[in-house]
C-alpha cells in the first residue's frame, strides 16, 4: 500500500488555512508544509512575536494573528476580526496532563484549551468556512469519559490525565454532532478528526505519561504525525472521517483512514454534550450561533 506523504497533497494556491497553536510543534509543522503547497496560512497563537519568528524567511504567506483558545474573549475577538472565506479551520492547539487551573473565564484550563474554545471558535467562525473543519484529538479518546454534570471538572477530584482523555473523546464527539448539524442544512462543508498517534514533540514533557516518547519504536517523529493533520486538511474524505497512523494500535506511521472509538460514535451522547456545551459557554460569552439548530429542533 502506498504511503501518503507530503507529495501527495494537492496544490491549495489562492486557499485560506486557519491553524490554531501554530508557533510550535506540529501546527508549525502543518503551517509551513501548507504554505509550501501555496496556502495563505493564518496561524493563531498567543505569542505573535514568537510566532512571526517561527516562520520568518519561509517561503509561502503567512498571517500571524494572536489568540488563546482558552480565553474565550481572545476567540471572540478573533472571530470578530474575520472577514472573507476560510477554506480550511485546523483546531490544532492543545494541552495535555496539566495542573488544575482555571481561565479567565473560570473553566478548567485543560478543558477550555482542547475543547471548549475550539467549539465556539468553529462556530463563530463557520459562517466563512467553505471546506472543512479539522479538530485535532488522541487515541486516548478511546478510554475517555464524559460527566454532563461535571464537564470542566467543579465539583469532582481533578485528574491530569483523565481530563485530557475526556477533551479529547468530546473533541471527537463535537465533530459527530457537527457533522450531523451541517448535514441537516445540506453544508457542503466537512468535519474531519485528525490523530497523529503518539508524536514526539513537547506537549507531554512535563507528564509521566512523556516516558512513552523514549520508546520510539512506538512513536512517530513530528514530521510523520504532523501527516495525519495534512492528509485530514487536504485529502478528499467523508464527513466524521478520522484520519490516522496505520501502524500498531493507531500510535505511529503513516496517515490512513481509520475509526473512532466506539464511544466517539454516541450520537445520542454527542447531541447531548453539544447542548451542554452552548449553555456553558454561553455565560461566559454570547452563545454561539448552531449550525444547523432549527433542522435538529
Amino acid at each position: 500500500m502506498t504511503k501518503w506523504t507530503e507529495n501527495e497533497m494537492p496544490g491549495f494556491d489562492g486557499r485560506t488555512v486557519v491553524i490554531t497553536g501554530a508557533g510550535r510543534g506540529l501546527g508549525l509543522i502543518t503551517a509551513r508544509a501548507l504554505a509550501r503547497a501555496g496556502a495563505r496560512v493564518v496561524l493563531g497563537v498567543r505569542d505573535p512575536a514568537r510566532g512571526r519568528r517561527a516562520v520568518a524567511g519561509r517561503p509561502g504567506s503567512f498571517d500571524v494573528r494572536p489568540l488563546d483558545v482558552a480565553d474565550l474573549g481572545s476567540v471572540r475577538a478573533f472571530a470578530a476580526a474575520w472577514s472573507g472565506e476560510l477554506d480550511v479551520l485546523i483546531h490544532n492547539a492543545g494541552v495535555m496532563d496539566i495542573p488544575a487551573a482555571r481561565t479567565a473565564d473560570g473553566f478548567d484550563r485543560q478543558t477550555a484549551t482542547n475543547y471548549l474554545g475550539p467549539f465556539v471558535l468553529t462556530n463563530l467562525l463557520l459562517e466563512h468556512v467553505t471546506d472543512r473543519v479539522v479538530h485535532v484529538t488522541s487515541q486516548l479518546h478511546r478510554q475517555g469519559r464524559i460527566d454532563l454534570t461535571d464537564l470542566d471538572w467543579r465539583t469532582r477530584p481533578y485528574h491530569g490525565m483523565a481530563a485530557y482523555r475526556a477533551s479529547k473523546l468530546a473533541v471527537v464527539l463535537h465533530s459527530l454532532e457537527l457533522q450531523r448539524r451541517l448535514d441537516a442544512r445540506g453544508s457542503v462543508v466537512r468535519s474531519v478528526l485528525a490523530s497523529p498517534g503518539i508524536a514526539r514533540t513537547g506537549l507531554a514533557a512535563h507528564s509521566r505519561s512523556d516516558i512513552v516518547n523514549r520508546v520510539r519504536f512506538l512513536t512517530n517523529s513530528p514530521e510523520l504525525g504532523a501527516l495525519s493533520v495534512l492528509c485530514a486538511a487536504t485529502r478528499d474524505v467523508p464527513g466524521n472521517a478520522y484520519v490516522g497512523p496505520g501502524g500498531l494500535g493507531g500510535l505511529r506511521g503513516h496517515p490512513v483512514l481509520s475509526r473512532q472509538g466506539k464511544n466517539g460514535l454516541d450520537e445520542e451522547l454527542a447531541g447531548r454534550l453539544w447542548a451542554v456545551t452552548a449553555e456553558l459557554v454561553g455565560a461566559a460569552t454570547r452563545a454561539p450561533e448552531l449550525p444547523g439548530s432549527a433542522a435538529a429542533g
